[in-house]
């Protein structure tokens, strides 16, 4: 399907800076851009960089001076949301993983597993199957963690959530990242652009690796999985913010959009149980 994707953020700069932007859709077998555009109110000089762990493609803008900037990004993306049989998403050894998959088992600074493996075990250990493990950690974050914003910052972490039991998209993910990894599930922060998201906002949810497959689950239910186009994913928020400043920038606004062009949307959920099959 085909996805129409921007954003507009504005700044006042009050002196020399660095922005390393991260709002591009990353290029992958399940993802293809048809074309990008990206324009700045004022001539300065970029360059982009593909991180070396995770998925991103940075945007490195020098600003000199003092002054108002405005960037817009704006994209035609065609996405592919395979169907993966869930029962084929079964636990692999620790030893079997792909190295590019073990450094997802660590603790973060947002994503506390190991203060969280009592709570894991407790709650979702008696489940043999890896991907029913992963699925009972997302309904129970949807069930008992209230999705509300004003309640937390940029400083909470997943201990803080499942003791406050309240948060946004971010909180959610940061959660059951920490709850997977506790469990010895390799998880990663997932963030992108979101089709029927309300309010319009980058999206934030996470992916667990199970049967070799990194496989979207997203606590909040906010979205269909095949609306989501995939900007960047990381071990927490950290790795993957949509702008890093170095030096004295002021933010002003965002304006996010992801609009659907194919004129037929099928909406689909997380996992429909009758038919025994999740999305990757």
């Amino acid at each position: 399907m085909k996805l129409e994707v921007s954003v507009r953020v504005v700044y006042e700069v009050i002196s020399s800076s660095t922005l390393i932007l991260n709002v591009q859709p990353v290029k992958s077998a399940g993802q293809f851009l048809v074309e990008e555009h990206m324009e700045l109110n004022q001539q300065l000089k970029m360059r982009e960089l593909f991180s070396i762990s995770g998925e991103k493609r940075f945007k490195i803008i020098e600003i000199p001076d003092a002054g108002n900037l405005m960037i817009h990004y704006r994209a035609l993306v065609e996405t592919e949301v395979r169907a993966v049989d869930a029962e084929h998403l079964d636990d692999i050894p620790i030893g079997n993983m792909p190295v590019s998959a073990l450094s997802y088992l660590n603790p973060s600074r947002y994503c506390q597993s190991d203060k969280l493996y009592k709570f894991a075990f407790h709650k979702f250990g008696h489940i043999d199957h890896a991907f029913y493990k992963v699925m009972a950690i997302r309904d129970w974050i949807y069930t008992n963690v209230e999705y509300s914003g004003g309640y937390t910052n940029a400083q909470t972490s997943s201990y803080d959530t499942i003791t406050e039991q309240i948060g946004v998209c971010r909180d959610f993910a940061h959660l059951g990242i920490a709850l997977c990894r506790a469990l010895t599930i390799p998880a990663r922060y997932y963030t992108g652009y979101a089709y029927q998201l309300q309010p319009a906002d980058f999206h934030a949810c996470f992916e667990a690796y199970i049967g070799g497959y990194w496989i979207i689950v997203d606590a909040t239910k906010l979205v269909p999985l095949n609306g989501l186009v995939k900007i960047a994913t990381g071990v927490d928020a950290t790795d993957t913010a949509f702008a890093s400043i170095f030096g004295n920038l002021q933010f002003v606004s965002l304006d996010v959009t992801a609009n659907l062009i194919d004129t037929e949307f099928r909406y689909i959920d997380q996992y429909t149980a009758e038919q025994g099959y999740t999305y990757m």
